[in-house]
């Protein structure tokens, strides 16, 4: 069978259908959610529009309450393999070169939110499944793409779909690398409330806000920060100039009466690797830092600088930890709020390696004087041996679809592939390619995009057969 043979038959609708699906903003938006449409009206839109094109092409599809769904190919068995996909995405973030939902086609590229992760793959593997049923090929199990609404935030859709729907024997996400990611770190995201307080003993600066972040697993790339000083503005406004010169990095600077307010850019990266991002919030807190604060303002943003600073690896918290499977624990400081009347937050989202002790990190955040730790959500590391026949089969395609041997991986991404009891993370990011998934002016290459097709339509039937 010769599977890219049949993608490039498709390849005008398959590049219209990406370009269609992603210019559906599907954000989290708790303001327009409903009983049909729990993560909101944007999401609920672009579930229901894969589900419509499921279902105009022949497929079986369910939708259970807005949450989760699928699309259904029969096979003559009860057994099921899985496809995991979702339809939601993180917020577009700003500096954008062109409408973060209008899917523009440069240089061979689709640019959108979400063209990466997860909707261009969603799209290859749809129409994969798409070829399978129309070349009219004999399955033996069911292929099942399950389709998530949540994914980017709290997995409360996988968690209501397999409450009424059985698990697939194995299965696969196109959500993350080439060849094969086998391993996935454990995922806490931990919620720390500043508890110190002081009898209105103020310094020459009293902080009024600090805000940057919008989720746990994006390096923030945009913080604010207002405060009243006694001193002299003008010159504080020259310091925050040169700081962010020698930064290399955007701001503005900008006094209203004794309040100063200053804004400063960074750039967005996802949390498994903060060191591919800038963050805002803590170049805002450096500079902050460099001022006499009052004592409560003070000890936020000391705490900020002194632990978050310089150590993506947990070392302050004295939570570093590394594996040979899945390497080293990373720390991405996602989420930093404060007003002068209420006490400072802290969101921190930890990757730990697949051999990695939970509790171990969890004792780390206790410690962190000044702060209680509010929350502690752990998504367990997944790991599917090496031997299974899974992993054996998508390495056979893999090989047969590019010629390249197809070595396994591990990743501090968190996909879908851990819902299942053996699934993997497979493509559609080809080694070498930049990881611009979260990332302002995320895009695919369509040439990839096809590419990944033929790769997924040959693995679903090898699955399934």
């Amino acid at each position: 069978m010769n599977w890219k043979e049949e993608v490039e038959k498709r390849k005008d609708e398959i590049i219209k259908d990406t370009q269609a699906f992603l210019q559906i903003k599907s954000v989290l938006d708790e303001d327009t959610k409903s009983e049909i449409a729990p993560f909101g009206e944007g999401i609920n839109n672009a579930f229901l529009h894969l589900l419509q094109l499921g279902d105009a092409s022949g497929f079986t599809i369910k939708n259970l309450d807005g949450y989760a769904g699928h699309i259904e190919l029969k096979g003559s068995s009860e057994d099921v393999v899985g496809v995991l996909c979702h339809v939601d995405v993180v917020p577009e973030g700003d500096g954008w070169t062109s409408d973060p939902y209008g899917a523009e086609i440069r240089d061979g590229k689709i640019f959108a939110r979400g063209a990466l992760d997860d909707k261009g793959p969603t799209i290859a593997a749809f129409y994969a499944m798409k070829i399978v049923k129309e070349l009219g090929l004999s399955l033996t199990k069911n292929v099942r793409m399950i389709i998530g609404t949540d994914e980017e935030s709290e997995w409360r859709c996988v968690d209501h779909y397999f409450k009424h729907e059985k698990m697939p024997l194995m299965g696969f996400a196109p959500d993350a690398d080439f060849p094969i990611i086998f391993a996935e770190k454990g995922i806490i995201d931990a919620t720390l409330i500043q508890t110190s307080t002081y009898d209105n003993e103020q310094g020459n600066a009293v902080l009024q806000t600090f805000h940057s972040g919008r989720r746990f697993n994006m390096v923030p790339d945009f913080a604010e920060a207002s405060f009243m000083i006694k001193s002299d503005q003008t010159s504080v406004s020259e310091l925050f100039t040169d700081y962010i010169t020698q930064a290399n990095v955007k701001g503005t600077s900008k006094v209203e009466g004794d309040l100063i307010k200053l804004t400063i850019e960074g750039i967005s990266a996802h949390a498994m690797e903060p060191n591919n991002g800038i963050n805002a919030g803590i170049l805002m807190a450096a500079f902050l830092n460099k001022l006499e604060l009052d004592k409560k303002g003070s000890q936020y943003i000391k705490t900020i600088v002194d632990v978050f600073e310089t150590d993506t690896r947990g070392e302050k918290l004295q939570i570093s930890y590394s594996d040979e499977i899945s390497g080293e624990l990373t720390v991405n400081l996602g989420i930093m709020s404060y007003t002068n009347e209420t006490n400072g937050k802290l969101g921190v989202n930890v990757r730990y390696p697949v051999t990695g002790d939970a509790d171990h990190i969890k004792k780390g955040f206790s410690a962190l004087a000044g702060f209680d730790l509010q929350a502690f959500d752990d998504s367990e590391p997944h790991h599917v041996d090496e031997n299974h026949l899974l992993i054996h089969t998508l390495q056979k395609v893999y090989k047969e679809q590019t010629g390249e041997k197809a070595e396994l991986i591990a990743i501090g991404g968190g996909t879908y592939a851990r819902s299942l009891n053996a699934g993997v993370a497979f493509g559609p990011l080809f080694p070498g390619r930049p990881d611009i998934a979260h990332q302002k002016d995320e895009y695919i290459i369509i040439e990839d995009l096809l590419k990944a097709t033929a790769i997924y339509a040959q693995a679903i039937y090898e699955l399934a057969k």
